[in-house]
């Protein structure tokens, strides 16, 4: 009886070890995704939070069939092409670049693995892609160049007697340039003045911020990594002295900013996320899929900082406005 007891133990425990190998995904077939952030901001850990969950959605569960290296170059370039160089020496299945300053470290040092891009302005000034319609390389993604006409028009709406914008920037990120070249010609046609602070480290936003007191009817805000990530400093400006901020996405004005027509980069993350899937289906390749831009922008106000800066809110932005409040 003891005998027939182990047998039959020994036989469950083969069965059971069975059904565990043929549960579990070889190792082979784990996808291996190396995901490059330029800076830790709400922003880029909304696209970043966006593109995983897709990924999740779309049954690659961390842990199960897919890895990640996530990597965050805390604002610094020679560590962004530090976790390029990783990447490039590592057999990974894609990459995921999070804003230009990452994406130029990437695409400049690996050239035999799919790299989906977002939060880039513009991917052709940057040097990463030849054509947006046609990559014609290794590089594809999603683009954040949102509809600046309509963010100055947004201005002239909410602050009617505005003449100046000031305008902070790093100049030294492509993106910012792009966004700042297009405002000029924008605020030009629409008959606004710009004054241009710029600040090459988030340790000098405050000071940049504080060049525009006295001199600027409103601040506008691009989407630049820098001022972004030290966007505290020009909301202490802006409340102390009643200068509404204009921002260049969403997550800016939950912070306090007032106003945006901008980009939501949760839903950014995500469509990139829809790009990586083609790919990693074998639907198509990155030379061939066109760059994108985000489907639809979203008018978002924040009813504390009007009422904090004295703005009445017009009943035609009211009536299709998101309103948010301070988070």
């Amino acid at each position: 009886m003891k005998s027939k007891v182990v047998l039959w133990g020994g036989i469950l425990l083969v069965i059971a070890g069975v059904f565990f190998f043929l549960g579990r995904k070889p190792a082979a077939d784990t996808l291996k995704v190396g995901i490059v952030q330029i800076v830790e901001h709400p922003a880029l850990d909304s696209a970043r939070k966006g593109f995983i969950e897709v990924l999740t959605e779309n049954g690659f569960v961390e842990g199960e069939n897919i890895v990640y290296q996530i990597q965050n170059a805390q604002g610094d370039m020679a560590t962004a092409n530090t976790i390029a160089q990783k990447f490039k020496n590592e057999k990974l299945d894609l990459i995921l670049a999070i804003a230009t300053p990452a994406a130029q470290a990437v695409a400049n040092l690996v050239k035999d693995k799919p790299i989906l891009i977002t939060a880039v302005t513009d991917p052709v000034s940057a040097g990463l892609v030849d054509n947006a319609e046609r990559p014609g390389n290794n590089v594809t993604g999603t683009n954040d160049l949102q509809p600046m006409e309509g963010q100055f028009k947004l201005a002239q709406a909410l602050v009617p007697n505005a003449k100046t914008v000031g305008i902070i920037y790093n100049a030294g990120e492509a993106n910012s340039v792009t966004q700042v070249n297009i405002a000029k010609e924008i605020t030009a046609e629409l008959g606004l003045n710009v004054v241009e602070a710029t600040a090459d480290t988030s340790a000098v936003v405050l000071q940049a911020a504080q060049s525009l007191i006295g001199r600027v009817d409103v601040i506008y805000v691009p989407t630049d990594n820098t001022v972004v990530s030290a966007f505290s400093s020009v909301l202490k400006v802006s409340e102390e002295n009643k200068i509404p901020i204009i921002a260049g996405e969403e997550n800016l004005v939950s912070q306090g900013a007032l106003a945006t027509v901008g980009v939501n980069y949760y839903r950014l993350g995500r469509q990139t996320a829809e790009m990586a899937l083609r790919i990693i289906n074998g639907e198509t390749k990155p030379e061939t899929m066109p760059i994108e831009s985000q489907k639809d922008n979203e008018l978002v106000i924040n009813v504390d900082a009007a009422e904090a800066m004295g703005i009445t809110i017009p009943e035609d932005l009211m009536a299709k406005a998101t309103m948010v409040h301070n988070q």
